[in-house]
């Protein structure tokens, strides 16, 4: 916690000092300060003191060691506060700001970068690609509106010219999803940027903008703008190189288009060219000095040449009768001209480049119902309080500025803190304190207001100078208390007359300049220029000057005063400030030298004391660190107490509130408002914080068991519904095959082929091997169907092809499948054949001839003979036909082991023995039929006689 830092470094919460005095406030600082320790807190407000040196308390460790802890968990930081708004943000879904205050040169735009960092290191633990995308973007535009916003003064070496607010919209995740950048009048000066690419862009690159690495040769670079010196920045051309580098880089990780990049630079380039045109006049006419520098910024905006020299030396008005007339201008008229326009081409450059990055960065198409609620944590980091020795219109609008932010921080920080406790009953010691509503008044009152006076001034027909209006200023507001000039205080010479006046800010006295005060506040830029650059063929440029594409004719209502702008944009902007959470960063410059060993008293002690910091410390000693209404602090903190969790019975919810503070034992330390707690010391918050947080893993792990029997039983009762659908399913797919079964196959008796070209329907898995085994019977019963049809005689031809055909099916292309079988064809055609077979079967006893036929017998000397072939159920022939068909070879059938034949059209055909006495023949084709082939024939006879000797043998082999 930080009030365990060591006393060796001072409090580290202005509160706990033993005396509210300056004295002990300023000492306490100082040691600080030495000690390295540049943050201290006021309650929840963070001091920080410009170190003016690099100090080692921003890396990743120190990140993680704030990361997700309270406020006064550890030492005061830049980190602390900004963890505080976030979790502010994420836990109560409530739109936060850390506003960033202090004068220029305080350290606020480092403030802004180190807060920028933490909230990207914090976010998007997932690393998803779209988170880091905006993150990036966000990061690497400070890199970009730094360089082109920010410039050296007198005061401060990173002054910021322009005030910027960042709204950084998140999911309800807490991740960055966008955000909206809102920028607050530009002091068009030498900023970064203009040396940074004549000193750190390349030779080719100046080259093509007809530029050269030279600072001093140009005007605006050499002699600056305003208030600002330019020899105060220091030529460190590696620093600009490198800061160049780094922002061209930046242009493209944002999204920024080469094109765009190129015409960016473009329109820097012809800035610079066009401080450099010269004029001349011989008493009438007013020329241009050398019309090359005309033909470069010609080039650089694509336009016309002419056009350009035409815009810079006359001007187009419209007359009361609507008739259009040219102009010219003076020498003096030329050249202020010139600089408008080139002011203006720098702010209208600016305000795209914030565009821009608006139209890459914002939520687009966000749908609460889809993403959850869009919650927002702004930054504020604007130009600081600035007392110059010449103050100009820049300054005065600058230190309006602050005094609204002052008066927004009294409001909220100072009146409303005692307010609330007026309302709720609560008992309270007021604290005296300074309200500068007053000073706000002075400058933006309507009709009374120096603005107001300001416009007035500039919409006045006529000749209206600045003293004139410095005179009406002095009658209107002759009797403000913070308000004075020469004339009203004739004896105060540090004031001249007709050009000084000076107002007492909360931050000091200011004397401002009037000197140029009106020409600021107009809006001076002839419409010549607008048309010119809306004309321009370059996109870029085009998209820059909407406002130029009216005619002159058109151009008929007066635009707002710069003053006016100012005054709206920061009324919204504090508007904008006061609907959301403010966490405040005051920032203090420690001194003028810019050394990190000297703190100043005096300077010190005069920004504490406008700052009002005495104020925040004795309000908050005598209020309370936190309050809540009683229903959300019940909401949040109900788990702590038996007595609350889930739900109180009690009467009301300030009862079970206080049931839980009794149960902690701080009833002490809290106060009971009429609809809020109030508690004084963050150490009770903390307690209960870290109690919460040790009880949400008890919950969460209970949610857990309870959601996760949720999820089982309701799997469980998913499965068992499941396993019932897929039976009955399996049921119906079962049924459903068989009923188209039946369907398909309903008539097939009554069919020629009885259901052999009907297609089966596929089966259900279940069925596969049923299936296989249906189609074999019917394939079985188709066979019979057709087999009981053929007549007894034809049965052992058929059973012999059938044989043939389990045989010889692939092996021979031809077997004699498609002609008759005679089977016996040498009783068909020889009768002595007939005799001598009757003598072989009464002697030998053989039932029948199965198979006879002529060939010729090859015998191992690769001869051959003319033989007749018997085949009976018994034995096997050779005869020889040409000796009345004696026998020549017997041999028992049962011998017969095997039959080889050939592939191919030949008849050859080896019968195998058990002796291995083979016989090998040639059958020959008959007389008739020279292409008759009688091998399937053979073959066929003996595998069926074969098979049904086996059946008979052996019936239960049959399957």
């Amino acid at each position: 916690m930080a009030e365990l830092e060591g006393l060796e470094f001072g409090k580290s919460d202005f509160v706990l000092l033993d005396e509210v005095t300056m004295e002990q406030f300023m000492e306490n600082l100082k040691l600080r300060f030495e000690k390295g320790r540049i943050y201290t807190y006021i309650g929840e407000v963070v001091v920080s003191v410009n170190p003016y040196r690099q100090m080692d308390i921003y890396g990743k460790d120190t990140i993680d060691a704030y990361r997700g802890r309270e406020l006064y968990e550890n030492p005061p930081h830049l980190y602390a506060v900004s963890d505080a708004a976030y979790k502010a943000m994420k836990r109560r879904a409530k739109d936060t700001c850390i506003v960033i205050s202090g004068e220029s040169g305080a350290g606020k735009t480092e403030a802004s970068k180190y807060i920028m960092q933490y909230i990207a290191a914090i976010t998007n633990p997932s690393q998803r690609a779209e988170v880091e995308s905006v993150k990036n973007v966000l990061l690497k535009s400070n890199c970009v509106l730094e360089a082109f916003g920010n410039a050296k003064t007198n005061r401060n070496d990173n002054s910021s010219r322009f005030g910027k607010y960042m709204d950084i919209n998140f999911n309800f995740n807490g991740d960055p999803t966008g955000g909206h950048i809102n920028n607050y009048l530009l002091e068009k000066v030498n900023v970064f940027v203009c040396f940074q690419l004549l000193r750190g862009g390349s030779d080719e690159m100046l080259e093509s903008f007809h530029l050269q690495n030279d600072a001093a040769a140009y005007i605006y670079t050499r002699e600056g703008a305003a208030a600002t010196v330019s020899s105060t920045y220091p030529a460190t051309s590696n620093n600009d190189r490198s800061s160049h580098k780094a922002v061209m880089n930046a242009l493209g990780v944002i999204g920024f288009s080469e094109e765009e990049i190129s015409s960016i630079y473009q329109i820097l380039a012809s800035i610079l060219l066009l401080g450099n045109i010269q004029f001349e006049s011989d008493g009438e006419n007013v020329q241009v000095l050398g019309q090359e520098a005309v033909k470069h910024i010609s080039e650089l905006t694509s336009t016309d040449p002419d056009s350009v020299t035409k815009s810079l030396l006359f001007r187009t008005v419209a007359t009361g009768g609507g008739e259009v007339i040219e102009k010219g201008h003076s020498e003096q008229d030329a050249c202020f001209g010139r600089d408008a326009f080139a002011k203006a081409l720098y702010e209208r450059l600016f305000g795209w480049i914030v565009s821009r990055i608006n139209s890459i960065i914002e939520v687009k198409d966000y749908n609460p119902v889809l993403h959850g609620k869009n919650t927002v944590i702004g930054v504020l980091d604007i130009y600081g309080f600035e007392i110059f020795d010449n103050n100009s219109f820049e300054q005065f609008c600058i230190n309006y500025c602050n005094e609204k932010l002052q008066q927004l921080f009294i409001e909220l920080i100072l009146q409303q803190e005692q307010g609330e406790y007026q309302r709720e009953g609560i008992t309270w010691q007021h604290i005296d304190y300074f309200n500068n509503q007053i000073i706000v008044d002075l400058v933006e009152q309507p009709h009374k207001g120096i603005i107001s006076i300001l416009d007035e001034a500039c919409l006045s027909v006529g000749k209206v100078t600045d003293t004139v209006c410095l005179d009406s200023m002095d009658t209107k507001l002759s009797q403000h208390p913070h308000y004075t000039s020469r004339k009203l205080s004739p004896t105060d010479k540090t004031m001249d007359f007709q050009k000084h006046f000076r107002i007492r800010h909360y931050a000091g006295d200011v004397t401002y300049s009037v000197e140029g005060f009106l020409d600021k506040n107009k809006d001076l830029l002839f419409q010549d220029f607008k048309r010119l650059m809306y004309n321009s063929s370059n996109p870029v440029l085009k998209e820059m000057w909407p406002d130029g594409q009216l005619s002159i004719t058109e151009v008929t209502k007066r635009p707002l005063t710069a003053a006016t702008l100012f005054k709206n944009s920061i009324v919204a902007l504090v508007d904008k400030l006061a609907c959301k959470e403010p966490y405040y960063v005051r920032c203090i410059k420690p001194n003028e030298m810019k050394s990190p060993v000297l703190l100043d008293d005096a300077r010190c002690q005069h920004q504490v004391a406008y700052l009002g910091l005495l104020e925040n410390v004795m309000v908050r000693r005598a209020g309370f660190a936190y309050r809540q209404p009683y229903a959300r602090f019940l909401q949040r903190y109900k788990m702590t107490c038996e007595y609350t969790w889930p739900n109180h019975l009690m009467g009301s919810d300030r009862e079970a509130v206080e049931a839980i503070v009794t149960q902690h034992g701080f009833q002490d330390d809290v106060a009971y408002g009429h609809t809020k707690l109030f508690v004084r010391t963050p150490r009770s918050l903390f307690s209960l914080e870290q109690e919460r947080a040790a009880l949400i893993p008890i919950l969460v792990l209970f949610l857990q068991k309870v959601w996760r029997g949720a999820l089982a039983r309701s799997r469980c009762r998913r499965m068992r519904a499941v396993y019932t659908i897929m039976g009955v399913y399996k049921r119906f797919k079962v049924k459903a095959h068989f009923w188209e079964v039946e369907r398909r196959f309903a008539g097939v008796r009554t069919t020629a082929d009885y259901g052999k070209s009907v297609d089966w329907p596929t089966p259900p898995a279940a069925l596969s091997q049923f299936h296989n085994i249906t189609v074999m019977l019917h394939r079985r019963w188709w066979a019979r169907q057709i087999v009981k049809n053929i007549p007894p005689s034809d049965m052992l031809e058929v059973r012999a092809k059938v044989s043939a055909l389990t045989a010889l099916s692939g092996e021979r292309k031809d077997w004699g499948v498609g002609r008759a079988w005679e089977r016996d064809y040498l009783a068909n055609t020889s009768s002595g054949f007939i005799r001598v077979s009757k003598e072989l079967k009464n002697k030998d006893e053989f039932s029948q001839i199965l198979f006879s036929g002529s060939c010729r017998k090859v015998n191992r000397f690769n001869r051959s003979t003319d033989r007749s072939l018997v085949v009976t159920d018994k034995y096997i022939y050779k005869l020889e036909p040409k000796k009345q068909y004696k026998v020549l070879k017997k041999v028992p059938l049962d011998s017969f082991t095997g039959v080889s034949v050939t592939s191919g059209v030949d008849q050859m055909v080896a019968l195998h023995t058990s002796s291995q006495d083979d016989v090998l023949l040639c059958l020959q084709r008959g007389e008739l039929s020279p292409n008759q082939d009688r091998v399937g024939e053979l073959v066929g006879s003996l595998v069926d006689h074969f098979t049904r000797i086996n059946i008979v043998r052996c019936p239960g082999t049959l399957r």
